[in-house]
C-alpha cells in the first residue's frame, strides 16, 4: 500500500541532524526524497557507532533515501540542484542562514523555477532577527530556548539529555509547517497553479514552543521555573522513585482519583482520605510528605512487582528503560517499534519503526539508509541528464 505522501517529492539538502530528521518523516511516509550530498558525504554518516564504515544511525536518519552527489561548491553543481527542484514539492534545508543566496539559490531563483516549491529552512536564529548569522546547533537552542535551564538538580549545573532533542523538535516543526504550506498550496491551485512559500524554522524557538506557561507565569508574577531534579514544578506527585531490586520507577499520582487509588494501593488510608491532600493544590503543600510515602513504598518491593501493582490500581508508572528493555518490551513489538531491516553485505539490523500510526495508509517498512552517491546516476538520468552529461560533470567535479 502506497504511504500517504506518495508522489511527493522532496530535495534534501541537510547534514547531520535537523534536516535530515525532517528528511526523514517524508521518506517514511512514501515521499521520494532525494538527499543531496557534498562528495565526502554527510558527516553523520561516520558518528557514533560504525559498521564496516558507516554509522548505525545512518540507518534509522537517512532509511529510504536517494543519495545524489552534487558538489555545491560549483557553478554546475548548483545548476543540476536548480534543476531537480524545478518539478520538486518540498526543499530541505540546514545551512546557516544566507549560504543558498550566496549560491544563488534563494527562494526568489527558486520560486521563480518553480513557483509551487515549499521551501523548508532550519537554522539556529532564523532568517532574520540581529542573529541570524550566529553559528547555531540544537544545543544552543535547548540552552537559549529555556530547556536547559529547569532541566537537572537544583544545586547543580543544567544537564542535558544525551540525545539531540533541540535539532529533533525544530525538524518536528519544520515537518507541520512544510504540510500546512503543502495544503495551502494544494488547497489553492494545487501543485500546477497554487503557490508555495517559505517555512522558516529557528532551533530556539522550536524549544521556546514546548515551554508550557514559563513565560506568562515570569510576566505576571516575576516567577522563574527552576531546576527540580526528578519532579515536575507544582504537580503533585510526580516524580521517579528507587525500588528494592535497584532499579527506579517514574509515577503519576497527580491526578485527584489517581491520587487516592495511589495512597490506598500503598497503605496510606490516611492520605487517601486527608482533604488537605484531595487536589493538587494542597499536595503542592506537602510534597515532600507525599514522596517519602510514595518512596518509602517502592523501596520495599522490587520494579516488577512496583508495575504490576500500579497497574492493577490503574495508576500511570513507567520503569526507566535501556534499549535492552525496549527490544523485548511486548508493547514495543506488538506496536512494531522495533523493526530489522537488512545491511547491504547480509548484516540484521533493529532500527526503529514508524511513527505515527495511520491506520489507511501506513509509513514505508523500515529499510538502510543509502551508500554515498547510490542513486546519482539514476537520479540525473530521469531529470534528463545524459550519460555525456554525467561525465561532463563528473570530468567538471560537480557530481
Amino acid at each position: 500500500m502506497a504511504g500517504p505522501l506518495a508522489g511527493v517529492k522532496v530535495v534534501e539538502m541537510g547534514q547531520l541532524i535537523a534536516g535530515p530528521f525532517a528528511g526523514k518523516f517524508f521518506s517514511d511516509f512514501g515521499a521520494e526524497v532525494i538527499k543531496i550530498e557534498p562528495p565526502e558525504g554527510d558527516p553523520l554518516r561516520s558518528w557514533r557507532k560504525l559498521h564496516q564504515g558507516t554509522s548505525l544511525w545512518w540507518h534509522v536518519q537517512n532509511r529510504r533515501k536517494k543519495s545524489v552527489v552534487v558538489n555545491l561548491r560549483t557553478e554546475e553543481g548548483r545548476a543540476v540542484v536548480r534543476r531537480l527542484l524545478r518539478d520538486a514539492d518540498v526543499l530541505i534545508e540546514n545551512f546557516r542562514a544566507g549560504a543558498l543566496e550566496k549560491w544563488g539559490l534563494g527562494y526568489d531563483v527558486l520560486s521563480a523555477d518553480n513557483p509551487g516549491l515549499v521551501m523548508l529552512r532550519l537554522s539556529g536564529f532564523g532568517q532574520d532577527g540581529p542573529s541570524r548569522d550566529q553559528t547555531g546547533f540544537g544545543s544552543v537552542g535547548e540552552s537559549m530556548g529555556g530547556m536547559r535551564y529547569v532541566t537537572g538538580f537544583p544545586d547543580r549545573p543544567p544537564v542535558r539529555p544525551n540525545l539531540s532533542l533541540g535539532d529533533a523538535l525544530a525538524s518536528m516543526h519544520g515537518v507541520i509547517g512544510a504540510m500546512m504550506a503543502l495544503h495551502h498550496r494544494n488547497a489553492n491551485g494545487g501543485k500546477q497553479g497554487g503557490k508555495g512559500q517559505v517555512v522558516d524554522v529557528a532551533l530556539y524557538e522550536a524549544v521556546f514552543n514546548m515551554m508550557e506557561g514559563a513565560l506568562p507565569e515570569f510576566d505576571m508574577y516575576g516567577a522563574i521555573r527552576e531546576r527540580e531534579g526528578t519532579t515536575l514544578t507544582g504537580i503533585v506527585p510526580s516524580n521517579t522513585y528507587p525500588t528494592k531490586d535497584g532499579q527506579y520507577i517514574v509515577i503519576g499520582g497527580n491526578g485527584d482519583s489517581i491520587f487516592k487509588r495511589l495512597m490506598t494501593l500503598i497503605g496510606r488510608d490516611d492520605l487517601a482520605n486527608d482533604p488537605t491532600v484531595a487536589d493538587n493544590a494542597g499536595r503542592v503543600k506537602r510534597a515532600g510528605e507525599l514522596d517519602d510515602a510514595i518512596g518509602g513504598w517502592t523501596a520495599r518491593h522490587d520494579v516488577d512487582d512496583i508495575v504490576k501493582a500500579l497497574n492493577g490500581a490503574q495508576v500511570p508508572n513507567g520503569k526507566i528503560y535501556t534499549m535492552a528493555d525496549v527490544v523485548r518490551d511486548p508493547q514495543y513489538l506488538a506496536r512494531k517499534m522495533v523493526r530489522d531491516i537488512v545491511l547491504r553485505d547480509g548484516t540484521p539490523l533493529k532500527v526503529p519503526g514508524v511513527v505515527p500510526k495511520l491506520s489507511a495508509t501506513p509509513g514505508e517498512e523500515p529499510a538502510r539508509g543509502p551508500d554515498l552517491g547510490e542513486h546519482t546516476d539514476a537520479v540525473l538520468e530521469a531529470h534528463g541528464f545524459s550519460a555525456s552529461d554525467r561525465a561532463a560533470l563528473r570530468s567538471a567535479k560537480a557530481i
